[in-house]
């Protein structure tokens, strides 16, 4: 079952033509053939696309990569596959895999709706991780948040048994929302009583501990398939 799959249906995001910097330029042109896996509407043989078979974790809007990079770099008997539209991030983040010798993660520059529906096999991904997608906080704007609750159907079947989803949000109204949504999943489970503690493997990031040092919260909720 495909979510959502025409061309009107409202995005969780908005194009920006961000600059890119010379060291971004440079590690796309030198290191996107080998770790830039192309759009394709056909599903990822995951095997082949790692040379090995592991657990595989789906990363959506992984903005510079900084986070992304540094859950690789823990956790090496997993793969990594991170989807994200804007180029600077994705050369980024190649910068860091080229930097950090990563050969557990991979990037696909592409809708990550379009990337789910026709690119991840049902019941294979491990885990997701969306961490602080856009919040659309205008109360007009809240229909183009990305959690709701057809997305996380989607999501659901995508995952193995077991599997996780792991959301974080700064923003008090949109973590209601999402444990909203995720609680009314009949296909999850809770691993918390409400929000759960910040896993291990999730670095804080800068403009993260700005935000806690002015007393901004931060949210994360853990979920797994039943």
């Amino acid at each position: 079952m495909l979510y959502d799959p025409t061309e009107h249906r409202i995005r969780s995001f908005v194009t920006r033509a961000g600059r890119l910097s010379t060291a971004q330029a440079r590690a796309l042109e030198e290191l996107g053939p080998q770790f830039l896996i192309e759009y394709a509407k056909a599903p990822l043989n995951y095997e082949a696309v790692f040379g090995r078979k592991a657990p595989v974790v789906l990363e959506i809007g992984f903005g510079m990569g900084g986070t992304t990079a540094h859950i690789a770099g823990v956790m090496p008997d997993k793969d990594f596959i991170g989807v994200e539209v804007h180029t600077p991030g994705v050369g980024s983040l190649l910068k860091l895999i080229g930097e950090q010798n990563l050969s557990n993660l991979k990037a696909i520059q592409h809708d990550a709706v379009e990337v789910l529906n026709h690119m991840i096999p049902d019941g294979s991904l491990h885990g997701v991780h969306i961490y602080f997608p856009d919040p659309w906080h205008k109360a007009r704007h809240n229909k183009r948040r990305l959690i709701q609750a057809p997305f996380v159907q989607h999501l659901v079947q995508k995952l193995e048994q077991g599997g996780y989803i792991h959301l974080a949000t700064d923003w008090e109204d949109y973590a209601v929302q999402m444990l909203e949504v995720l609680s009314a999943e009949e296909g999850l489970q809770n691993t918390a009583e409400g929000y759960a503690p910040q896993p291990a493997y999730r670095p804080l990031t800068k403009f993260e501990n700005r935000g806690i040092k002015l007393g901004h919260g931060v949210w994360d909720l853990v979920f797994t398939k039943k």
